[in-house]
């Protein structure tokens, strides 16, 4: 008798941490249909069926989960790093455009039999109030109220995950939360505004020779962590397959100063580099993830320091900083 294949959904599969989801679960054995308005910039899909379209689209929505699947995975957003998110430019963009596909996605997964689904939240929708210190942040999970994000994509987030909870309650979906607590890795966005901290400086590091200067967005004194791809998606895999809905943190515990940052990236560069600090956006002055609750729960805590995941990142940047030359 065959054995029937577990099937897949991954809505935002073109996009950095979608295309490694995807890869992951063809090695899984999974078939797998993605959709996002693009393919991957830098390596080909995986996916069995890969829909190139607009998830702001009903019609869009309705053609991807024309089908049963066993898991679908919601990472589908307008987003960036803080040059995208803290200008202030994008707000109207990034709330209208990011709500109206969560709204289109749960309306057609209405009929589905089978309503396991995975959202892809954001450290961003931790009150602002709780991470002013940069050495004593709070992002536990039961920190989240009273409300109080530092930008208009925290506020979106936080309603997102209230949405997936309420069609939880209402139409018996299982929903499974988590606030990610900035991932990377290779083959993400490395320039153009939207890429993040770790990209932006693995970046400028490869550009620059031995004894050169980059900039550094205010004093570098802020806080954040960083958690490698590979890390992100054992733990989101592991919350979907649970009967737990979340939200959970899944972040590395690892805090860091963006000088830190810039000081282990010129290291595995092998340069010396000095910093000049200058005015940019810069959102809140400390954040680190809060693991206590998602240990408790599913035994999930990253397996590598922050240095692993930065020197196979630094590596492929550098690649791609030197054949674009």
């Amino acid at each position: 008798m065959t054995k029937l294949l577990k099937k897949a959904l991954v809505l935002g599969g073109g996009g950095f941490i979608g295309s490694h989801l995807v890869k992951k679960l063809k090695y899984e054995g999974y078939w797998v249909r993605a959709v996002d308005l693009k393919f991957p910039e830098y390596w080909q899909t995986q996916a069995d069926d890969f829909i190139q379209g607009d998830l702001k689209d009903k019609d869009i929505c309705n053609q991807a989960l024309n089908d049963q699947f066993d898991e679908i995975y919601q990472l589908a957003a307008d987003m960036g790093g803080a040059g995208f998110i803290f200008t202030g430019e994008n707000d109207a963009d990034i709330m209208h455009n990011s709500c109206m596909i969560n709204l289109n996605i749960l309306e057609a997964s209405r009929n589905q039999k089978t309503k396991n689904i995975f959202y892809s939240g954001s450290a961003c929708m931790y009150p602002e109030h709780n991470q002013i210190d940069p050495e004593n942040p709070n992002c536990s999970e039961a920190s989240a109220y009273p409300a109080n994000p530092d930008s208009e994509y925290g506020w979106e987030k936080l309603f997102s995950e209230r949405l997936y909870l309420a069609y939880q309650r209402n139409y018996n979906f299982n929903s499974h939360i988590a606030r990610y607590h900035n991932i990377f890795g290779p083959y993400g966005t490395w320039d153009g505004g939207r890429e993040k901290a770790p990209a932006a400086i693995c970046r400028k590091v490869a550009l620059c020779s031995d004894n050169d200067q980059i900039e550094i967005w205010g004093d570098g004194e802020q806080t954040r962590s960083f958690l490698y791809i590979d890390e992100c998606l054992d733990g989101t895999t592991k919350l979907i397959r649970s009967n737990l809905s979340g939200p959970f943190n899944i972040g590395s515990e690892e805090m860091i100063t963006i000088n830190g940052l810039v000081n282990i990236v010129a290291d595995i560069a092998g340069k010396k580099i000095t910093k000049s600090h200058i005015d940019g956006p810069l959102g809140v002055r400390g954040r680190n993830s809060d693991n206590n609750l998602i240990y408790e729960k599913l035994k999930w805590k990253p397996s590598q320091p922050l240095i692993k995941g930065l020197e196979l990142t630094y590596e492929w940047i550098d690649s791609q900083v030197k054949a674009s030359k």
